[in-house]
C-alpha cells in the first residue's frame, strides 16, 4: 500500500517511521490543510447549483419561467406558507457568517469564511439531504466596528427566501445577541451551530463517556475552559441535562466565572456569560489549574493548541477522567499527550483522531428534522433531544473509551436525529406540520439517500472529477517537509 493510500485510510502510517507522536500529530494537521488548499483550488470551491426540474421540450421554459410561473407568484402572495411547497424554500438553509471567528484563525475578513460556510453546505447536502447557500456578510458599521444589528437585519431581510438559517463563526459578544434576537423575532428556525450545534454534540459525547466510566452526570465535577458562544451553550445544555451547577467551574482567559466577576456583570453584552457566573462555581475558583484538580470532566473550547492544556493539569484530575479538547483546527492538547497524562477518554473536534465530537454530527439531521415539520424555531429541548438521539446511535452499536460518538460515515445517525428533533418540535408546539415519527424518519432517510446517490452518480459520470494523485502526493510531501 502506497503512502497516499495510507493517507486516505490511516493517516498516521503515511509519515516516516522515525517521526515522533508529536511530529505525526503536527504532520496530520499540515497535510489536511495543504490538501484542502490544493483540492479547493482544483475544484474552485465545493458547491454548485443544478436544476431539480427537467426540460421536456421548449414550452417548459414557459412553465418554469414566464408566463406560467405567474400562478406560483400569486398563490404565494395570497398564502406565504405556500412558498414551502411551491419553491425550494422548504429544503433550503442559508449559512450566514461575518467571518469574525473562523475556526482558531480569528477574524478572516468577510469572504475568508467562505471555505467553512461552503463546507457546511457540502455536509448539509451529503449528510442531511438539504440544499444550502453560503452567505458571508460585511458586519462593519461606520465606526469600523462589527455590528450585531447589521447581521440581524440581514437575516430578517433574507428569511422569506429560506426555510432556516445556520449562523456560523460570529465572534462574541455579538454572537449572543444575534442568535437570541433572531430566534425570537424570525418565524423560521435560526440556529447558531458554533453554539447550539457544538453544545448538542458535546452533550451527546459526554452522555456516552459517562456511561463508559460508570459515573452519573449529577455527581461528577466538571471544569470548562473557554467561555465563548460554544462553551456557554455547552454548559447550558449540560446543566439542563442534569449536571449539578455547584460542581461546575468555568474559566475564561481572565479566570474563573463566578458572581465576583464584575467585569462580566458590567457589560450587558456578555449576559450569557453572566448567567454562568450566577449559576456555577460557588467557591469562586479562579484558575483552570485549580478547577481541574480532582475534576472528572474537562471540556475545553478555548484557543487552538497544542500546549494550551498542560499534561500535569490532566494528571491532577480524578480517576478515569474525561477530557474533551475541542478547539479547531488544533486541539488544546493532543490526545496522545492527554492519554499519557492519565486521561481515560479523550475527544477532539477532528475526525482524524478517535472520538470526534464535532457539530458536523448534529446540524445536518437537526436542521432536516426542523424543516420537515416546518418548525418556527429550534428550542433547547430539541437540541437536547438530538444529543440523546446521537448518543443512542453510538450506544446501539457499542461504545468504548476510543469510540463514544458515531462516525460521520455512520449515516443512520442523521435520519434518527431528524426524527427525534421533529417529534420534540411537535411537543414544544413550534411545528407547523404534525407527522408521525416513522413518517419523518422515512422522509429524511429518502432525501439523504437521494443526495448521496446524486453525488455518487456525478462522480461516476465524471461531472465531479477525481483529484490527481500528484495533488495528494504534493500535499503529503509538503507536510513532511514542514515538520522536518
Amino acid at each position: 500500500m502506497s503512502k497516499i493510500d495510507l493517507a486516505l485510510t490511516d493517516l498516521k502510517k503515511a509519515f516516516p517511521e522515525d517521526f515522533t507522536e508529536e511530529q505525526i500529530a503536527k504532520g496530520q494537521t499540515l497535510f489536511l490543510k495543504e490538501l484542502a488548499y490544493d483540492a479547493h483550488k482544483f475544484y474552485g470551491g465545493k458547491m454548485m447549483t443544478v436544476p431539480k426540474a427537467g426540460m421536456y421540450g421548449p414550452n417548459w421554459f414557459n412553465v418554469w419561467y414566464t408566463p406560467g410561473v405567474s400562478r406560483v407568484s400569486t398563490t404565494i402572495r395570497e398564502d406565504n406558507s405556500a412558498s414551502f411547497e411551491l419553491s425550494n424554500r422548504g429544503n433550503l438553509v442559508a449559512v450566514v457568517s461575518d467571518s469574525t471567528r473562523v475556526l482558531g484563525d480569528g477574524d478572516c475578513t468577510p469572504p475568508g469564511g467562505l471555505g467553512v460556510m461552503e463546507g457546511k453546505a457540502f455536509l448539509m447536502k451529503y449528510l442531511g439531504g438539504l440544499d444550502s447557500i453560503a452567505l458571508c456578510v460585511d458586519s462593519y458599521n461606520e465606526k469600523g466596528e462589527h455590528d450585531a444589528d447589521k447581521i440581524i437585519n440581514f437575516v430578517k431581510m433574507l428569511q422569506p427566501s429560506v426555510g432556516a438559517v445556520n449562523l456560523e463563526d460570529i465572534s462574541q459578544p455579538n454572537c449572543f445577541k444575534v442568535l437570541d434576537t433572531l430566534r425570537e423575532e424570525c418565524d423560521i428556525p435560526v440556529w447558531h451551530d458554533d453554539a447550539q450545534g457544538t453544545g448538542c454534540v458535546t452533550l451527546s459525547g459526554l452522555i456516552n463517556a459517562l456511561k463508559v466510566v460508570g459515573k452519573d452526570i449529577d455527581k461528577v465535577n466538571m471544569a470548562f475552559f473557554g467561555a465563548g458562544a460554544a462553551n456557554t451553550t455547552i454548559m447550558r445544555l449540560i446543566l439542563q441535562a442534569g449536571a449539578d451547577p455547584e460542581r461546575v467551574i468555568a474559566c475564561d482567559s481572565r479566570g474563573g466565572l463566578h458572581t465576583g466577576r464584575d467585569d462580566i456583570k458590567a457589560d450587558p453584552r456578555f449576559y450569557r456569560k453572566w448567567e454562568i457566573c450566577e449559576a456555577t462555581n460557588p467557591k469562586r475558583v479562579n484558575s483552570i489549574v485549580d478547577a481541574m484538580k480532582g475534576a472528572d470532566v474537562l471540556i475545553s473550547v478555548a484557543v487552538q493548541g497544542p500546549g494550551v492544556i498542560k499534561p500535569e493539569w490532566v494528571s491532577s484530575m480524578a480517576d478515569k477522567s474525561i477530557v474533551f479538547a475541542c478547539a479547531n483546527p488544533v486541539p488544546e492538547i493532543y490526545p496522545y499527550e492527554a492519554k499519557a497524562a492519565g486521561a481515560y477518554i479523550v475527544a477532539t473536534g477532528r475526525g482524524d483522531f478517535p472520538n470526534q465530537v464535532n457539530n458536523s454530527l448534529g446540524f445536518p439531521g437537526i436542521l432536516k428534522g426542523a424543516l420537515i415539520v416546518k418548525a418556527s424555531k429550534i428550542t433547547d429541548n430539541m437540541a437536547v433531544a438530538a444529543a440523546y438521539s446521537t448518543a443512542k446511535t453510538a450506544e446501539d452499536r457499542g461504545i468504548t473509551p476510543e469510540s463514544i460518538a458515531p462516525l460521520m460515515t455512520e449515516r443512520e445517525v442523521f435520519p434518527r436525529e431528524a426524527r427525534d428533533v421533529a417529534m420534540q418540535a411537535i411537543k414544544d408546539g413550534v411545528a407547523r406540520v404534525e407527522m408521525s415519527a416513522d413518517e419523518v424518519y422515512k422522509k429524511a432517510e429518502a432525501d439523504i439517500q437521494e443526495a448521496t446517490d446524486l453525488t455518487d452518480k456525478l462522480m461516476e459520470l465524471g461531472f465531479i472529477k477525481e483529484p490527481p494523485m500528484s495533488l495528494l502526493e504534493g500535499a503529503l510531501q509538503r507536510a513532511i517537509d514542514q515538520v522536518k
